[in-house]
């Protein structure tokens, strides 16, 4: 797959999969210290993606 095959894809991802290869883009070459804060930071978004679509399969009541 070249790069413009995999850039042409990048629309078609959803968001949390789009953040965590931009999270994996940063990590690479990155100082490991910034490199943990980074996936930190990238599973605790997700985790608040993965909540927020569960709030929206269960309306209010």
């Amino acid at each position: 797959m070249s790069a413009r095959d995999i850039i042409n894809e990048l629309p078609r991802l959803s968001e949390v999969d789009r953040r965590a290869i931009r999270g994996k883009l940063l990590e690479i070459g990155r100082d490991p210290d910034v490199a943990l804060c980074d996936q930190s930071a990238l599973e605790g978004a997700q985790l608040l993606d993965r909540m927020e679509e569960e709030d929206a399969r269960h309306p209010s009541r």
